[in-house]
């Protein structure tokens, strides 16, 4: 968002709906504190689970509007679950040593004097620009010598219409600094409202026992198909290869040759060099699946460019990728991801123009793919796209599909890796 425009406008009034809820914040905090100072006394025990529970269901709410408005997620604590059956102790206990009870805690108390006043920026110049705008024009002539707008002294119309212009400034001001405070307001929730370190360590670790047997059984599926392939294909073509020339030598290897026989070895020759022809196709498909050859030879940027030549959409490709080399697993696995996007946006989508743009900064690869389709694209039909997010999940890398009813829809990979020489190359998403 940004501007004066409706997103300026929508996003004041989001900073205005943060500031009164901060409100709520500050009595379900004082709440919690108030049960903590009763935990001697016996009454806090009974007070502490659902004044906690209330707290965690106001951060719950801060993390879902700051990602729906800003697109910053926010990962939440484990949540709370001290049984209804359970003793008053033993509730307030389990509440007491979870972490994430004290980080909503710390926010409670922080949000309302940093956050707040950061959100109120942008509210206050509007306001203050609207009397301004819409009162001074009004009261200057009633008010003695002392009415003063600003640094303007309003006591004439000259004056009156500086202060008017002023004014309007001040909203513009305010609605154009609106959706960055929000931005600002959602990084500093992050800070706060991100899980405990612990909590996520111990999610990466179920995150990536997760990955690697989902690659291993990839992996198994990939050797089945590979071995499938060969089978069917360049297999089945050899053996009849084989026949094909077993049957010309008897023809020529036979008594009293004539030109019958003659004929019809050549024949069954031009047919061993169609199957081998087929064959060697085969073979080439096959590699080509596995990792193709303008990607081991040129790279991601040429071999997307490629890709873009191949398809009957109008593709556009920007890459702005470093000089050196990718690791070649990162090239691989982000070349069949653009692949399979490419395919889905061809297939489903009723796209006509696709743009791809390539970028490599911060040690991670980005890539977006955006179609001027109809939209509607889900993760959960179909598993093309789930099979690229758990690819790229071996390199500790990520998926986002935004693809809206009527479109367009926009799938973005990211990749943690650095870039290198030819010679040498390192990825930083598994360490």
């Amino acid at each position: 968002m940004g501007g004066t425009g409706v997103g300026g406008w929508r996003a004041l009034v989001r900073c205005q709906l943060l500031g009164l809820v901060a409100l709520a914040v500050v009595a379900v905090g004082g709440l919690v504190i108030g049960a903590l100072l009763l935990l001697p006394i016996g009454v806090g025990f009974r007070l502490l689970p659902p004044a906690a529970a209330a707290l965690r269901g106001l951060s719950d709410r801060y993390r879902t509007w700051t990602a729906r408005w800003t697109g910053t997620a926010i990962s939440p604590p484990e949540p709370l679950a001290p049984g209804r059956a359970e003793r008053p102790r033993r509730r307030a206990s389990a509440v007491l040593g979870d972490e994430g009870f004290w980080h909503d805690l710390r926010w409670a108390w922080l949000e309302p004097w940093f956050g707040g006043l950061l959100l109120a920026i942008p509210l206050a110049l509007v306001e203050y620009g609207v009397f301004g705008a819409l009162v001074q024009p009004f009261i200057w002539r009633l008010i003695d010598d002392g009415n003063w707008y600003a640094f303007i002294p309003v006591r004439s119309t000259p004056t009156m219409i500086a202060a008017l212009a002023l004014g309007l400034a001040f909203i513009a001001a305010g609605v154009r600094l609106a959706p960055v405070v929000l931005g600002l307001h959602a990084r500093w929730s992050r800070r706060l409202l991100s899980a405990p370190r612990s909590t996520e360590l111990a999610r990466r670790v179920a995150r990536l026992t997760d990955i690697r047997d989902e690659s291993l059984d990839a992996q198994a599926a990939e050797l089945r198909r590979i071995e499938r392939d060969l089978h069917d294909g360049a297999q089945a073509r050899l053996v009849a290869l084989g026949m094909t020339l077993d049957e010309a030598t008897r023809l020529l290897d036979g008594n009293g040759i004539d030109d019958t026989d003659l004929d019809a070895a050549r024949a069954l020759l031009r047919d061993v060099r169609e199957t081998s022809a087929r064959a060697l196709q085969d073979l080439r498909d096959l590699v080509h699946g596995i990792q193709p050859p303008v990607l081991a030879d040129r790279g991601l940027g040429d071999a997307v460019r490629s890709l873009a030549l191949d398809s009957f959409l109008d593709v556009h490709v920007e890459a702005r990728l470093p000089p050196g080399r990718l690791p070649a697993p990162v090239e691989s696995a982000a070349y069949f991801a653009i692949s399979e996007s490419l395919a889905n946006a061809a297939k489903h989508s009723g796209a006509q123009e696709v743009r791809i743009t390539l970028t490599h900064e911060d040690a991670r690869l980005q890539v977006t793919v955006t179609d001027d389709g109809h939209g509607g694209a889900d993760l959960g039909r179909g598993t093309g796209l789930r099979g690229v997010q758990r690819r790229l999940g071996t390199f500790d890398g990520s998926l986002a599909l935004h693809s809206p009813l009527g479109g367009p829809t926009t799938v973005t990979l990211e990749i943690p890796c650095a870039s290198s020489s030819p010679k040498t190359s390192s990825c930083s998403g598994t360490g």
